[in-house]
Order: structure tokens, then C-alpha cells, then sequence
């Protein structure tokens, strides 16, 4: 018997077994029903992900990267994934780095076999000169993809962290990783298609992580992005709408103060809200390691999260 006929996500489900039968209507009724089924697999891998969030914030404090590795719709979500941080989150691009077998042209089409390639898998990771504080998060819904096979060993020869996230278990994957989340979602409605159910959970999965441990480092405050770079006059409006918001400032006392402070709406909070200058603002920003909250508190990141 073949390892394809183990696996649950290329298993056949007795719900669509007539799926070329079914109305429009009945198509979307049994997907949606499916789909629901995802969010309860995520749920059941909770403490997992909460420990792959605080495994990317530390690596974040300490200068490390993290870098998703994978092929197909896999690896399309991880370059997703990280493509979107710089504009959410002002990161730099190499930050948060997506890595896709067969490299960019895999992103709109199909490279075949590039997925069967573990070697280069590693090689992939090797030019990105991996260092022990980076993270390495496999992805692979089969939980046996030998590009991602390739790629998480070689960075744990190297020392680092590694996290594997699949939809199945066992895994091969999950045998190689530090710490494996495997979000076993059940048969596709369409058989085999892991672009369905499995692409949802990934993609819920990794937007649990960047978020996560971009909130832990203090990317935010309460619910809002407040670290951004007011390059365009979207960014300009939605800075002093912010800063009015927070900081119960009319909009001159809010232009005038971020003048005062460069333009950097995290520097303006914590002067408004602590009621301190710029320069005693931006040294508490420097203390309490870019975290608003406690520099306005006055505590540091190690007592907020103690």
C-alpha cells in the first residue's frame, strides 16, 4: 500500500461523494460545513501555535528571522504570510522571509517535482546564511514534502528552532521538527485538493503566528498598528487619526506633536500619554524596547509579560 493511501488528507470524503451531482447550491452548503470543521482543528492545536508565537518573538528580540519553507499552495501561504508584515507591521523585508520550492516562478505556476527535491531544500535556506537565532517553520500538509524535509533539517544542523506545521499525524515532519502543529482538518471535499481545508488552516495558522509575536513585541497597542511609517497621506491621515484617538489630542495639538517627534506616531504616544518631551519619549522607547505600553507605564517588557 502506498503512503499516499495513509494519509488523511488525500483520503476520500463519503460527504462529497457525489459532488458531481450537486447543485450550486448544494456545493457551497457542504463546503461551508466543511469549512467550519477547520477552525475546531486549529483550536485543538492551540498551545502548539502559542508556543511557535513565543518561539518567533523571541528569535524576533534577539535580531533572528523567520523563515517559512515550503512548495505548492504551502509554500505560496508562507510568501503570502510574510509579504504582508512589512505593510502591516513596518518590518523589514528580511524579517519575516517566505521560501517556495521551485523560487518565484512557483508563486503563478507550476514547477514539477521541485517539491521532490530535498537537497534543494537546503540549499534554499543555505544562501539565506541561517543563523541559530532564526526560526524555521516547515510547511507541508502532507507532513512529507522532501524540499521542506530538506530545508528543517539543514537548519537544525545549524542550530535552529524548528516548527512544523502539517495535516497529518504522524508525520514524517513532525518527527524532524522541535515542536509540530498538525491541524488535521479530514478529507477535501474535492479529493486530494489540499488548496481547500488545509490551505485554510495553514493560512489561520500563520496568521496566529506573525500576529501573535508581533503584538509580543510590541507592534501594537491595544488593538491598533501603531507601528507604521507615514509614507503616503493614507498613512499621514490614519497616524493623526490615531494619535487623536489615543491621546484625546485635537488635530493641530496632534500634527504640531508629531512634527516633535519625527513623524514616529510610537514616540508621540508615549510623550502624549506619559506627558513627557520627545527626546525623554524617545529614550523611553529605547528602554522598554519599542513597547508603548510599558514605556508610558514606565515598565519594563520582562515585568509586563511576567
Amino acid at each position: 500500500m502506498a503512503i499516499e493511501d495513509h494519509l488523511l488528507t488525500e483520503a476520500r470524503n463519503p460527504l462529497s461523494d457525489t459532488l458531481d451531482r450537486m447543485s450550486a447550491s448544494e456545493i457551497v452548503a457542504l463546503m461551508n460545513d466543511e469549512d467550519a470543521k477547520v477552525v475546531v482543528a486549529v483550536r485543538a492545536e492551540a498551545a502548539a501555535i502559542a508556543q511557535a508565537i513565543d518561539w518567533t518573538a523571541d528569535r524576533f528580540r534577539r535580531g533572528g528571522r523567520l523563515i517559512y519553507t515550503g512548495a505548492g499552495t504551502s509554500g505560496r501561504l508562507g510568501v503570502l504570510d510574510a509579504s504582508e508584515c512589512p505593510p502591516t507591521f513596518s518590518t523589514s523585508p528580511d524579517m519575516v522571509i517566505g521560501v517556495i520550492a521551485g523560487g518565484q516562478t512557483a508563486l503563478t505556476r507550476a514547477i514539477e517535482g521541485a517539491e521532490d527535491n530535498s537537497a534543494q531544500g537546503a540549499e534554499d535556506l543555505r544562501v539565506l546564511n541561517l543563523k541559530a537565532d532564526d526560526l524555521v517553520v516547515g510547511i507541508a500538509t502532507s507532513g512529507r514534502t522532501p524540499y521542506v524535509l530538506g530545508a528543517v533539517e539543514y537548519a537544525r544542523s545549524l542550530g535552529c528552532a524548528t516548527v512544523g506545521i502539517a495535516c497529518n499525524r504522524p508525520s514524517l515532519l513532525g518527527a524532524v521538527v522541535d515542536l509540530e502543529i498538525a491541524i488535521q482538518v479530514g478529507p477535501e471535499v474535492l479529493a486530494g485538493s489540499t488548496r481547500l481545508k488545509a490551505g485554510t488552516a495553514t493560512k489561520l495558522v500563520l496568521n496566529m503566528i506573525t500576529t501573535g509575536a508581533m503584538v509580543r513585541i510590541g507592534k501594537t497597542l491595544g488593538n491598533r498598528m501603531v507601528d507604521l511609517r507615514p509614507t503616503n497621506e493614507k498613512l499621514r491621515l490614519r497616524t493623526r487619526r490615531m494619535l487623536r484617538e489615543l491621546a484625546g489630542l485635537d488635530d493641530d495639538a496632534a500634527v504640531q506633536l508629531l512634527a516633535r517627534c519625527d513623524g514616529q506616531l510610537k514616540v508621540a504616544l508615549v510623550a502624549a500619554l506619559a506627558g513627557v518631551k520627545p527626546d525623554e519619549a524617545k529614550r523611553r522607547m529605547e528602554t522598554y524596547g519599542g513597547q508603548v505600553g510599558a514605556a508610558v507605564r514606565g515598565e519594563s517588557a520582562s515585568e509586563e509579560e511576567a
